[in-house]
């Protein structure tokens, strides 16, 4: 335990800085959403190459991509989105999100498989 908060902290920090530097190059919503279908790809990868690596888990999925995608800027993306009018566009951002997210997952992991 004396080491978990750590690692988790330092990856959190981590992620958070790169998924800044994201969303600031790309621009929001859609650098969110990047963003989250990039982490789900990594995330679906990572969980298959690193197996029972729980330090490795820890600092990389649970700290940097824990900090590197975020579900709660996804949805006030969306809300700001409904707020402004662009129902249409809040609708086709939610789906794409979701959609891409757990495709790139997949992917991650099949590719993963395929490479272990």
């Amino acid at each position: 335990m004396s080491q978990t908060l750590p690692l988790i902290a330092l990856g959190g920090a981590l992620g958070s800085v790169l998924r800044y530097l994201a969303v600031a190059a790309i621009g929001a919503p859609w650098g969110t959403a990047a963003v989250n279908v990039l982490g789900s790809f990594m995330i679906g990868g990572l969980f298959v190459l690193l197996g029972s690596r729980e330090t490795w888990q820890l600092f990389l999925m649970t700290g940097v991509l824990g900090g590197f995608t975020t579900f709660s800027a996804f949805s006030l993306d969306t809300l700001k989105l409904i707020q402004q009018g662009q129902t249409l566009q809040a609708g086709l951002y939610v789906l794409t999100s979701v959609a891409l997210s757990f495709a790139a997952v997949a992917l991650g992991a099949t590719l993963a498989r395929s490479l272990a």
